[in-house]
């Protein structure tokens, strides 16, 4: 994945989330709109939207942030 793509689907993934999303929900509507796209992907454009949107949302930067690390935990097993 290019960097245009993953910035893509970092500012999909700011548009959608919502607290009371699980990371399950995320992923599919995620990639609904990039079908394309991994779930490993979608992590990494989580921390890449993390970095680039921390200090205009903080909301959903964290629940962003659970995301990625739920994600990258489950990668790791």
């Amino acid at each position: 994945m290019d960097a245009s793509e993953m910035s893509a689907i970092g500012d999909t993934l700011m548009r959608i989330v919502t607290p009371d999303m699980s990371p399950k929900q995320l992923v599919k509507a995620a990639q609904k709109a990039h079908p394309k796209a991994s779930k490993k992907d979608i992590a990494r454009a989580a921390f890449f939207s993390i970095i680039a949107n921390a200090d205009r949302d903080i909301g959903k930067a964290r629940n962003l942030q659970a995301f990625a690390i739920a994600e990258r935990t489950q990668q790791s097993d």
